[in-house]
């Protein structure tokens, strides 16, 4: 299943939410060089969160292979700020754009709630909640983290909070045939989470996908919401979308 609208109007332009799909974009234009080696090796090497390495878990000149004969040295030094760069890098084009259009759906009315300021504050919070849960399931991993959607599940979670009963426009693939459905909002992200949770059982905190850390951002954005809306901007927004 794959969202592509909400009957979800906005107050005000996304500024903030525009602004961070265009950073998203300018890094990996400008550092991932579009995804073509040796760029896209170096920016994972060198900016991507590997637990491991920040945690001080793997001996100093382990190699990390990467492919096409590149590697990482790990344990040379801690990179702090590897929590933060990563969350602006990405593996492929449809990790960028799937992530990219997630944030676009759900970062619009989230924006909405809280005001400019607060929701960036709020969205780097909910990436480094995230960043920090899949390091806690498997604090020893050498497997680099890189990518936004630990930040926009934070989105996901207060979008859910929020806005429960909104209705999500999806596009339904069965094999051959693709048909269209509308959900409240409370659905498609609640099966969205039982799926994260389902697969990070499955990986054991390893694998291709950082499932913990999807499920540590939606839980963080579902409980920092309380904190970060406007009470007044989330009113003015549910009248607007029909429902109080």
């Amino acid at each position: 299943m794959f969202p592509y609208r909400d009957d979800n109007p906005t107050l005000s332009p996304p500024v903030v939410t525009i602004t961070l799909i265009a950073l998203n974009v300018i890094v990996w234009v400008g550092v991932q060089g579009m995804g073509v080696d040796p760029a896209l090796t170096r920016s994972v090497c060198e900016l991507g969160l590997i637990p491991g390495e920040l945690l001080g878990r793997v001996a100093a000149g382990t190699e990390l292979p990467l492919g096409q004969g590149a590697a990482c040295v790990l344990g040379v030094e801690r990179v702090w700020y590897t929590p933060l760069t990563s969350m602006f890098l990405h593996g492929g084009w449809f990790h960028l754009i799937g992530n990219m259009w997630f944030l676009w759906l759900f970062g619009n009315n989230v924006e909405d709630s809280m005001g400019k300021l607060r929701y960036f504050v709020f969205y780097m919070l909910s990436g480094l909640a995230a960043a920090g849960s899949q390091m806690f399931i498997n604090p020893s991993s050498i497997v680099p983290m890189v990518g936004a959607s630990g930040a926009i599940s934070g989105v996901m979670g207060a979008y859910v909070v929020l806005y429960p009963r909104v209705r999500i426009h999806m596009l339904v693939f069965l094999f051959l045939f693709v048909t269209r459905i509308v959900v409240p909002a409370y659905l498609m992200l609640g099966y969205w989470f039982l799926l994260q949770l389902i697969g990070g059982g499955a990986a054991q905190g390893e694998g291709g996908v950082a499932f913990w850390a999807h499920v540590g951002g939606f839980v963080a954005g579902a409980l920092l919401i309380s904190i970060f809306k406007d009470k007044q901007l989330v009113a003015q927004h549910r009248a607007l979308a029909g429902y109080v």
